[in-house]
């Protein structure tokens, strides 16, 4: 499985966005479908909801690729 990390800035990211950002879902209407058809997992678990706050120390599973979020750190 590949592993890919993501950093953000802010608080968290959204999963459709996460997968937007990351280039696993080329559109937001992709992504929208994948998640509903309960196609990722996050955190180990089948997540469904889009909108899912995604914070650093999540992870989120597609396909054969595994996205980690992490923070940024100020300064």
């Amino acid at each position: 499985m590949k592993v890919e990390r993501i950093w953000i800035e802010s608080e968290f990211i959204r999963l459709q966005d996460l997968l937007k950002l990351s280039g696993l879902c080329s559109t937001g209407g992709m992504a929208k479908v994948v998640i509903q058809n309960g196609e990722v997992n996050v955190n180990g678990e089948t997540c469904t909801m889009r909108g899912k706050k995604m914070r650093a120390g999540d992870c989120a599973e597609y396909e054969d690729t595994k996205i980690e979020v992490e923070q940024k750190s100020e300064g």
